[in-house]
């Protein structure tokens, strides 16, 4: 089952330090965008993947085909993709050693969720970190972070 106790959001939330952004967007209105912009501002380094973007540049940070490209193994997957593509995308964030699987809103798949939970990752699911961060801080839970820095 995916995590879903404030403890365990706020445990992920404070030892993440990098962060994979699947589907990212160089578009300012799409949510995928947003929610960059938060996590830079809230002190992670972020990967935006998107293979349509791969090669240039978005909010500073260089963008990725796929989650193998990136140079460093990351500590959280965050996918903004339809749920039909995650069982795939849990298999690419295994082989690039995640730690954490999070889907965004309305992301879910079961099936999913347990393969990556039996390879050892953790689980949070149907949620947004960018909704989380901020109530989660303001119950205490989370310590506050510097901000990000732009990722080589």
């Amino acid at each position: 089952m995916p995590l879903s106790s404030d403890a365990d959001i706020a445990r992920i939330l404070s030892a993440t330090r990098t962060i994979a952004l699947l589907g990212a967007s160089h578009k300012a209105a799409r949510p995928s965008y947003g929610v960059m912009q938060f996590l830079l501002a809230s002190g992670y380094t972020v990967y935006p993947v998107n293979p349509g973007l791969a090669g240039q540049q978005l909010l500073g940070c260089p963008v990725y085909a796929s989650l193998e490209e990136i140079p460093v193994a990351v500590d959280m997957v965050d996918v903004f993709r339809q749920s039909h593509f995650l069982q795939g995308i849990v298999a690419e964030a295994i082989a690039a050693g995640a730690k954490t699987l999070w889907t965004q809103l309305g992301v879910v798949d079961m099936t999913a969720c347990h393969m990556a939970e039996q390879a050892g990752l953790e689980v949070v699911m149907d949620r947004c970190p960018a909704i989380e961060l901020p109530r989660l801080l303001a119950a205490g839970l989370v310590p506050d972070r510097p901000p990000g820095r732009v990722a080589p």
